[in-house]
């Protein structure tokens, strides 16, 4: 048996809403299911029967403090199981394969994931239901003509988080 549990962390991005699943008696510890941000396009908000944990979470915003303050450049957190659909778990494998510091455009995902042309708007469309924002890059994908578009969190934290890296206007060869 799971249990929803939650934290919120402060980030530069505002007050970050963590959510995972927790199993009882499990020595799994806690798998993220959600990272969000303040008035994030379809983000979550805490829902009846979720439990406020912060201990649970302590990794996960060890490792946001250690990305936010330029120390790290990657995350290894416990990722919950089954969320998506199989398109978008390909596209967000696609963003998790990006490096730190580098961008790409929406169509050289679609094209890692073989679905050009029209599917870069199915693409785009996987990209903004990416549920663990930060966590799972996808402040990393930018247009084709390098301009920031598209963001869940808004594109000023988009800037905020490809300046950290470094990255602005940079792309993957």
């Amino acid at each position: 048996m799971t249990t929803t549990v939650y934290a919120r962390v402060e980030s530069p991005l505002g007050e970050l809403l963590l959510v995972g699943e927790a199993t009882a008696g499990g020595s799994c510890g806690v798998r993220l299911r959600s990272l969000s941000v303040p008035g994030q396009k379809g983000g979550v908000a805490v829902q009846d029967g979720w439990r406020y944990a912060p201990e649970a979470f302590t990794d996960v915003a060890r490792q946001l403090e250690a990305y936010f303050a330029g120390r790290s450049t990657r995350f290894d957190v416990p990722l919950a199981e089954g969320v998506g659909t199989e398109f978008q778990r390909r596209v967000w494998a696609v963003l998790e394969s990006i490096p730190y510091g580098s961008t790409v455009s929406y169509g050289e995902v679609a094209a890692r994931v073989g679905a050009s042309g029209a599917g870069v708007r199915a693409v785009g469309t996987a990209i903004g239901r990416n549920p663990l924002l930060v966590v799972r890059p996808c402040h990393r994908v930018i247009g084709a003509d390098g301009a920031l578009r598209g963001y869940a969190g808004g594109l000023e934290r988009m800037k905020l988080l490809l300046g950290i890296e470094g990255g602005a206007g940079r792309s993957e060869s």
